[in-house]
């Protein structure tokens, strides 16, 4: 599913995931968690709205069938499907649960719900539905816990998306690297970098595409946040070598004027028209490079993501309105559209991960096929259970990502040391945090 800020999900523009074929759905409702089991209590009837972002033009029959499925198995239930475009999802979010017009179940990843659990507006659904922790994946439930908080469960887990690090070898060849030694850590990739520039930086050619973000961070060994989830931290030593890494590249030109302020859709720009040595990628990424950048795509190895740490995943889930006039209809949807068996069809049509534990021992995910697209999905599987969804739910996709992106900007251009960006960064998300 392609997103706006995060959830381009490591390089895919806007609205690429809508482009897969869609075969059979392969819904049902019996497997794995028991949608309307013990753990959900209250008359199973009536009716609920749920609401998914930018899923429409692409995934109508699956979620038809789903629905269908449901609404077979608790009859007397009708549930409404809505779905909202990526533009301005977040804000939308937030004044729909302004006014009291969240739906019932909503899609959303761990950051907008960490901002909705905490105005109260979600179920915690480790103390009303607990049984329903063993059906997901450890990472994953975690996600959607928040200490910050009150240590709660705010939402379902649904899918998960990782992927390797794409490299253009053609490029290694050309710059004086050689393409069987990819890097699979920073120091690795930092040095290559450097290789890269000195042979090739006159020609516009760069290893790495863009800043760092809060992931980075995580996966390059710093503390993102205490104990107890309430300051941020990632001005440690961690935080302030990696920032003197990229310092360093940019001083040697191997990061361009243009990277200061490149998203991940600029950064998957320049990989496609051949200026860009490395590209941290997604399940999907290596289709979209075959349909619109085919002789690239000639060119293309894969290696492991990227990792000093654990590697790094994104996560959506379903939530329920606390709010909610039918509670127990809503909990029994997210159970169910969340079970194993769903989680496993949704995969197949959309190139993602499933959440509920166990679901990635399937021959789909463990039993490569031999093409390009087999390996990348059994490796990729293989990587989500290493993987960690580095992205702290309390910081903010808007103002905390671009001021992150701007302090960093002001190192690299001179204007302040490494430790002082850093330590500027944190004291404005703790600023923020504090006022949440």
């Amino acid at each position: 599913m392609s997103r706006t800020n995060r959830r381009v999900y490591a390089g895919v523009a806007a609205g690429a995931a809508l482009t897969l074929a869609l075969t059979g759905c392969g819904v049902g409702g019996d497997g794995g968690a028991d949608s309307g089991g013990s753990g959900t209590d209250g008359k199973i009837a009536g009716k609920i709205t749920f609401q998914t972002w930018n899923l429409k033009g692409g995934y109508e029959k699956y979620f038809d069938g789903l629905i269908d499925a449901f609404e077979k198995k608790h009859p007397g239930t009708t549930v409404k499907w809505v779905d909202q475009p990526a533009e301005g999802y977040q804000d939308k979010l937030s004044a729909d649960a302004a006014g009291g017009n969240l739906p019932d179940v909503v899609d959303m990843g761990p950051e907008a719900a960490y901002t909705l659990a905490g105005a109260g507006m979600l179920l915690n659904v480790a103390e009303d539905d607990p049984e329903a922790e063993e059906g997901y994946l450890p990472t994953a439930w975690d996600a959607m816990t928040f200490d910050g908080i009150d240590g709660g469960t705010y939402g379902y887990p649904w899918y998960l998306n990782t992927g390797p690090s794409f490299f253009n070898t053609d490029l290694f060849e050309k710059c004086g690297l050689d393409p069987e030694k990819l890097p699979e850590t920073y120091d690795e990739l930092f040095d290559q970098a450097a290789v890269m520039s000195e042979n090739c930086g006159d020609e516009g050619i760069s290893m790495i595409g863009r800043m760092p973000t809060i992931e980075t961070f995580g996966m390059y060994g710093a503390e993102l946040m205490n104990g107890d989830g309430t300051e941020f931290t990632f001005n440690d030593a961690k935080g302030v070598e990696l920032v003197e890494r990229y310092q360093a590249l940019y001083e040697d030109s191997g990061l361009t004027e243009e990277s200061l302020n490149a998203l991940q859709t600029g950064e998957l720009d320049s990989f496609k028209s051949g200026q860009l040595g490395w590209l941290p990628g997604s399940s999907y990424t290596l289709s979209d490079l075959k349909k619109t950048a085919p002789d690239v795509a000639k060119t293309v190895e894969m290696g492991p993501l990227i990792a000093n740490t654990a590697p790094n995943m994104y996560l959506e889930s379903l939530v329920v309105n606390s709010e909610s006039e039918n509670t127990a209809t809503a909990k029994a949807f997210a159970r169910f559209a969340t079970d194993p068996k769903n989680q496993l069809a949704f995969a197949k049509e959309a190139s993602v991960f499933p959440s509920t534990a166990g679901t990635l021992d399937d021959p789909y995910f463990t039993e490569d096929d031999g093409t390009d697209e087999g390996r990348l999905r059994t490796e990729a599987a293989a990587q989500v259970g290493e993987a960690v969804v580095w992205w702290p739910p309390a910081f903010s996709g808007g103002p905390d990502v671009e001021n992150l992106r701007e302090q960093i900007a002001g190192a690299l251009l001179g204007k302040k040391t490494a430790k002082e960006a850093l330590d500027d960064a944190v004291d404005y998300s703790n600023d923020r945090l504090a006022k949440q």
